[in-house]
């Protein structure tokens, strides 16, 4: 999707800033880097993408009018205070004309949703915690208890799998912002206050099922039934149910091999003390939903759930596979252009592992909801 006039427009200039100083991109970088605040080369690239180009945050673009508004540019970000009477005019000057380019795509992205930071993890601004279910304490392993001393903490933590696969994705998506996980125990008001991305279902995650209360308008929720163990199905508004599919079938066995009447009570008597689920999850279900946060409308909750862990999985990459993501973002952008959403999808598992859901095809749709749709 081709990016807008007004994004090409600043990373343009952004790019002719830097090169009319002789200046690399690891050059900027290295400018850039103050403190705690690190600005990786690739970021410095993105913003100046004819192709893709990411919007700068406000205060990074203080730092451009800074730099190129000395008379030599230094080696390190000079302090406003130390700029003469003619740099402080030029930095002034410079400021405001990058703060109308990026008002300028920031207007126009309000009118395309399609731009939207809406369909990806790619957050202008603001803290992210990423919040994932603990394991019960009777599943966990040795190396969770903190004293073992080789203690990880990682081990408390329940859908491992998705967790990494977002703190990854995101990270690389926000290298300027603070990204951060968190078990459920840990989570306070100033977590809640910025964006959150909310890992696992209801049953191990008390900060998902809380907010699932608050969030009214989700016609969608997640519920515990007798029939099933270890997880939680989603039921809609209307009524509908939607459960995993397990495969209950087995292998044929040839006739010359059919156990004899002796083997086939001795497997039954076997099977009386195991549990009653079948053997093989072929297809999960999964949960993403995108809203603005209760506690901060400026900010965003996205909720990545599923009944099993395969569905937990499959929601997060649903928009971090490169395999399907820029379709995934393209169908969601279409289809949900106020970029508040929620939508169930099937996930299907084969040999233990899950399938990226493709949204273009139906049949992975089971269930969406936009605020539009209820009026």
């Amino acid at each position: 999707m081709a990016p807008s006039p007004e994004a090409v427009r600043l990373a343009r200039r952004l790019r002719d800033l830097r090169e009319s100083e002789r200046l690399t991109q690891k050059d900027l970088s290295r400018r850039f880097t103050t403190g705690e605040f690190r600005v990786a080369v690739a970021t410095i690239s993105s913003w100046e993408s004819q192709t893709n180009p990411k919007l700068p945050p406000e205060e990074r673009l203080r730092s451009y009018a800074l730099l190129f508004a000395m008379s030599e540019v230094p080696e390190r970000l000079p302090r406003e205070q130390d700029l003469t009477g003619a740099e402080r005019d030029r930095f002034n000057a410079l400021q405001r004309e990058l703060s109308m380019l990026r008002e300028d795509v920031r207007h126009q992205q309000a009118g395309s949703p399609t731009s939207s930071s809406s369909y990806t993890f790619d957050f202008e601004s603001g803290r992210i915690t990423l919040i994932c279910p603990e394991v019960p304490e009777l599943g966990r392993s040795s190396l969770a208890d903190e004293k073992n001393p080789n203690h990880t903490k990682l081990y408390k933590y329940a859908d491992l799998d998705a967790l990494i696969e977002m703190w990854g994705h995101v990270r690389a998506s926000n290298p300027e912002l603070r990204v951060r996980h968190r078990l459920p125990t840990e989570v306070s008001a100033d977590h809640l206050s910025g964006h959150l991305i909310l890992i696992g279902g209801i049953a191990w995650n008390r900060v998902t099922s809380r907010l699932l209360r608050v969030l009214d308008n989700l016609p969608i929720r997640q519920m515990s039934v007798p029939d099933l163990a270890d997880g939680e199905i989603f039921r809609s508004r209307d009524g509908q149910e939607y459960r995993p599919i397990w495969e209950e079938s087995k292998e044929p066995v040839p006739e010359d091999e059919a156990p004899s009447q002796e083997e086939l009570e001795a497997e039954q008597a076997q099977d009386a003390w195991r549990d009653e689920t079948p053997r093989e999850l072929v297809e999960d279900v999964a949960l993403f939903a995108r809203l603005p946060n209760p506690f901060n409308h400026s900010r965003t909750i996205t909720i990545c759930n599923g009944v099993y862990s395969r569905g937990v999985l499959g929601a997060v990459r649903m928009l971090t596979d490169d395999a399907v993501r820029e379709r995934n973002e393209a169908y969601l952008a279409e289809r949900f252009p106020n970029g508040v959403f929620g939508l169930l999808m099937r996930v299907p598992v084969v040999n233990g592992e899950s399938v990226t859901p493709d949204l273009e095809i139906a049949e992975n749709r089971l269930f969406e909801w936009s605020p539009e749709d209820d009026k």
